[in-house]
């Protein structure tokens, strides 16, 4: 045999190879979510149609605002019906890579200000950077009242963070991502790779670690989820460098150590995980606190894990079943919620892709 056709062979084996590969990790375990028949079933597609969606979140009436990275915020009335039209009112998105319309939290006094906090990516000079902004929410679902609440995040194709929540003490809690530059996690003067904490006008509290400023930890590669337990402690998710991602139990004023440490490696002044996941790829992202445990979704893990705090173990659900799992959320009816981010570019969409889906808790354990 020839020089050329032999690295042909091996060119054309190695791509049927890597094709196998992609097909089992993508295919072989999918399924599409069944329609909901009764409150029994393990999981069941409340909405499909959706385009990568990021966050959602409960209204009081159990009607869901949910935002989709190309730019828009969604309606879901709480028979679960998506309204046709995006909210009307959103401006300045840049979709972008990793970017777009990312993070949205309520208020915690949305009962009577009506007040929705979103997080997306937009471009500045010839560059990309993140903000949070405020939108009042009108009976008539247009959002007005436009209002930055912080803005010069810096952003990019890769780790935008998004994650926006408000904590047990009324403050908002905003993740960042490093925007693909590592140092600037290291950098108090910067606003990347960090979590912020701030008032809900945008002012910085006067119990945050550093003198006049919005950090409160710092050291992190892409924060993708935020949640604290029955103590009130704060935890977050972060994607590692293809494999050592984090869960964090997150204190005020540390250093989680990116780039520097990673995994089980320490230095001093650093901060190491809680959990970690060694050599494999979770790339964590939405996480939620529900019975007793931490619950985070999967994107490259494909999965629903459990943290449980009381053993430390660590279970994995639906692996491989839905694809892609963006965020999840506790809902009103004791169920759990999940996204599906099967349209992002990153995985192999099936019918109605992306979908929001109903997960029975009860028999989570069966998919395990």
């Amino acid at each position: 045999m020839s020089r050329s056709r032999f690295v042909a062979t091996i060119i054309i084996v190695t791509a049927l190879i890597g094709g196998g590969l992609l097909w089992w990790n993508f295919l072989a375990r999918r399924s599409i979510p069944p329609p909901p028949d009764g409150n029994s079933q393990i999981a069941s597609a409340v909405v499909e149609g959706l385009e990568i969606p990021w966050e959602f979140a409960f209204l009081p009436d159990g009607a869901i605002l949910l935002t989709e990275r190309p730019g828009r915020v969604r309606y879901i009335d709480s028979s679960g019906a998506l309204r046709a039209d995006p909210l009307p009112g959103v401006e300045g998105v840049a979709a972008v890579g990793e970017g777009g319309m990312l993070g949205l939290a309520l208020h915690p006094g949305f009962d009577y200000n009506r007040w929705i906090y979103l997080y997306h990516t937009y471009r500045v000079g010839g560059g990309l950077a993140n903000r949070v902004v405020r939108y009042t929410l009108g009976n008539n679902l247009t959002l007005s009242g436009y209002t930055i609440i912080i803005d010069g995040i810096p952003g990019g194709n890769v780790h935008n963070g998004g994650r926006i929540k408000f904590g047990p003490d009324g403050l908002l809690y905003i993740g960042t991502g490093d925007s693909g530059i590592d140092t600037l996690a290291q950098d108090l003067n910067s606003l990347a790779g960090k979590i912020l904490r701030l008032n809900d006008d945008g002012s910085i509290p006067s119990s945050n670690p550093f003198p006049n400023s919005a950090v409160y930890s710092y050291g992190h590669r892409n924060v993708q989820g935020l949640a604290w337990d029955s103590f009130g402690q704060l935890w977050a998710t972060e994607h590692g460098s293809n494999n050592f991602d984090e869960l964090n139990l997150i204190e005020a004023a540390n250093n989680y150590g990116w780039p520097v440490v990673r995994g089980e490696t320490t230095a001093p002044g650093m901060t190491g995980p809680k959990l970690h996941s060694g050599n494999d790829t979770w790339a964590p992202s939405g996480l939620t606190f529900f019975q007793g445990s931490l619950y985070f979704t999967g994107l490259r893990g494909q999965s629903i894990f459990e943290y449980n705090l009381q053993t430390g173990g660590l279970t994995r659900y639906l692996n491989g079943i839905f694809g892609r799992l963006r965020d999840i959320v506790n809902g009103p009816d004791g169920y759990l919620y999940v996204i599906t981010n099967n349209l992002d570019g990153r995985g192999i969409p099936l019918a109605g892709d992306d979908h929001l889906i109903r997960i029975n808790p009860a028999r989570l354990t069966e998919t395990a």
